[in-house]
């Protein structure tokens, strides 16, 4: 017997078996983890919400004397790398045992629910402490749409959660935290109060925010004097802290290669291009009428943006191959925050990106393939417009196309049942739209003839231009003060 137990436990055989059911859960107390909520920015919502947590923790008989208790649940949702896993700071402030481990973790074979009871087993004897669950969707799928009924492993790990928490003592001081970015598909019983009270949205940041996430990161390099953060975080729009924070990485990165001993505001500049735009292609060799094309392509977006107002102003364009099939590209830098799109704005947005479909249509009379994912991205504006928004008067105020399912920044759209005529009124509608947007952009730029030729043959000399190199490309609005 004693041989046999060896040779089970160095196989992975009955020795591993025993233990397979135990709980992979890592346990942290406050000197494993020195991150504390000075370290979180950007996510000011969801710190109030655990700053009460551990707050509740750490004095219960203040929060507790006109009855309240702690919430059981806090579900943190929003977008992949917003910041969800600022337990990180939970874990720094509370100085409680707290107990970390994915979803994933508990979805195997015929030791899910083992696992589950196991965890809860260990956080009953260390209470009070924190529990959190990674990736929640993995573990807390819904059981409406699963066809193999109640015989399902998953399910049955579900089952076992739904009960662990259940069976939460108000008065255990027993938290759970955890985080996904798929609350769609949650099973209602799980999401519903007593077992996660509190639902908070960690979106993505807007100005304000992303310059308080630049100042966290950049304590890790040593920036140069030259290095305006509000330019940085006014041309990242749009980006989580994750992706700011992999910004900050790359220009430190370009400025080691370079040998420097600071990391400046060009190489913050460089690193914007490569993360959107993608690493330049120096092997790419376009002949010399592929580079005049392109270079009067990037032209035409410039001028019809300067020109145009309400529009994002030009902070870059060039002519370099970047990523996988880029020849050039445009780099706008918003001005303001927006949350809401007038029809003027989304017309506007769909005129620049037909400027250099109709730059090429001037200047070469025929239209080349580069201009498909302009095309592409104005018929979907278009599309929005009129099936979605009801922004088109003939067809009057009612949705074509409804959501199905949201996810965060990227909607699914599904088409609802209607009649054939419909249909090819909004394909006309929609054709009617982005036809506009190009004769609009055709005007402008025949206007701007002189323009247009010259700013391609600079670009084609100096292959990147900023508004300093080429006044023309500045804001009609910013061009117009003086004289006023």
């Amino acid at each position: 017997m004693f041989v046999f137990r060896r040779i089970a436990k160095n196989q992975g055989g009955l020795g591993g078996f025993v233990t397979v059911s135990k709980s992979k859960a890592k346990v942290y107390v406050e000197k494993d983890i020195r991150v504390t909520f000075d370290d979180v920015a950007g996510v000011d919502e969801a710190k109030r919400e655990l700053q009460e947590v551990v707050a509740f923790l750490k004095n219960p008989k203040e929060y507790g004397r006109l009855g309240a208790h702690e919430p059981k649940g806090t579900l943190l949702v929003g977008p992949p790398g917003t910041g969800k896993r600022c337990w990180r700071a939970v874990a720094g402030e509370a100085g409680v045992p707290f107990f970390s481990i994915s979803g994933s973790e508990f979805v195997e074979m015929f030791v899910g629910a083992a696992r589950v009871r196991d965890l809860f087993e260990q956080v009953r004897k260390k209470a009070p402490a924190i529990v959190f669950i990674d990736e929640l969707d993995a573990l807390g799928r819904s059981r409406i749409a699963n066809p193999t009924g109640g015989s399902d492993e998953k399910e049955q790990t579900l089952n076992q959660l739904l009960s662990e928490l259940g069976g939460f003592n108000p008065s255990s001081s027993i938290i759970l935290l955890a985080a996904t970015n798929r609350p769609e598909i949650l099973d209602p019983a799980l999401t519903r109060a007593g077992r996660f009270d509190r639902q908070v949205l960690v979106d993505r940041p807007d100005r304000v925010e992303r310059r308080q996430i630049l100042d966290v990161h950049i304590r890790n390099i040593k920036p140069d004097e030259d290095v305006d953060l509000d330019q940085v975080a006014q041309i990242t729009a749009g980006f989580s802290g994750a992706d700011l924070a992999g910004l900050i990485n790359e220009a430190a990165l370009l400025a080691t290669q370079r040998g420097e001993s600071s990391v400046t505001m060009d190489d913050f500049t460089q690193a914007m291009e490569r993360v959107v735009a993608g690493i330049e292609k120096k092997s790419r060799v376009l002949s010399p009428d592929e580079r005049t094309r392109v270079a009067h392509h990037e032209m035409g977006h410039e001028l019809v943006a300067a020109n145009l107002k309400g529009v994002n102003p030009v902070h870059k364009v060039s002519i370099i191959p970047r990523g996988v099939g880029a020849l050039g590209y445009t780099m706008q830098r918003p001005t303001e925050e927006r949350f809401l799109m007038t029809v003027a704005n989304l017309d506007a947005r769909m005129v620049v990106l037909m400027g250099g479909r109709a730059a090429e249509k001037i200047v070469f009379g025929e239209i080349s393939t580069g201009t498909s994912d302009d095309l592409q991205r104005a018929t979907d504006i278009a599309r929005e417009m009129v099936a979605r928004y009801g922004m088109d008067e003939e067809l009057g105020n009612r949705v074509y196309l409804a959501p199905r399912q949201s996810q965060f920044g990227q909607p699914m759209i599904e088409q609802r049942e209607i009649a054939e005529e419909t249909t090819r009124e909004i394909d006309l509608a929609v054709r009617a739209r982005v036809e506009a947007a190009f004769q609009r952009a055709i005007d402008i730029l025949n206007e701007h003839r002189s323009d247009l030729d010259a700013g391609a043959n600079l670009l084609l000399d100096k292959e990147s231009l900023t508004k300093e190199d080429f006044p023309a490309i500045l804001p009609i609005e910013k061009r117009s003060a003086p004289s006023a």
